[in-house]
């Protein structure tokens, strides 16, 4: 039986500084894999992709069966379909040696004009923060060992940081390169964290 595959966008969505909210799933939800050394493997390798693929990472979380990122271009040459595809595959490697893998297609959701507004970007972070909160696995997303951020060359970036977004703007935009259509979101002064 053929499978039926989610309908994506034109692929120039996908593409230079384009915010993308990544959201993929473990075949039959299993569970079992996700642990303090899954999460590390899983870390070095969004750092890769994203090193690769000219992005930044300011939200991931990864829930028992799933997993969320947030991923924003810094470069004309960013292409966050290509970065899945490398992403799902070494990922799925990572899995099968815990008996699982990833469905056959993860969902996303290229992030529209007003999610890119003051404040709403922060917003989409936050809510895949707080998974594990409305999951009901923790009560303050802060406590959960299994989230986080993943920008190349600031490993000291953290979302639970006060002065985060600030930071975070600001070596967003030392990345773009001119062309990059910095218009598709708004510079740091304007987005509130």
């Amino acid at each position: 039986m053929p499978h039926d595959y989610l309908r994506r966008l034109a692929t120039a969505n996908y593409r230079g500084t384009a915010a993308v909210h990544w959201s993929m799933t473990i075949a039959g939800r299993r569970t079992g894999w996700l642990d303090t050394a899954h999460h590390a493997a899983v870390r070095e390798l969004l750092l890769h992709t994203l090193a690769r693929y000219h992005l930044a990472c300011p939200a991931y979380c990864l829930m028992p069966d799933h997993g969320h990122f947030l991923w924003l271009g810094t470069s004309p040459s960013a292409d966050q379909r290509k970065a899945a595809a490398f992403f799902r595959r070494h990922w799925n490697l990572l899995l099968r040696a815990k008996g699982c893998e990833l469905q056959l297609q993860g969902y996303d959701h290229v992030l529209r004009e007003e999610e890119r507004k003051r404040g709403a970007f922060a917003s989409v972070a936050t809510y895949i923060l707080e998974n594990p909160v409305r999951a009901k696995l923790k009560d303050d997303w802060r406590a959960y060992p299994f989230s986080g951020a993943v920008v190349v060359g600031q490993p000291e970036l953290n979302p639970h940081a006060a002065d985060f977004w600030e930071r975070f703007w600001r070596h967003w935009n030392s990345l773009i390169e001119p062309g990059a259509g910095q218009s598709v979101i708004n510079t740091p002064q304007s987005i509130e964290g």
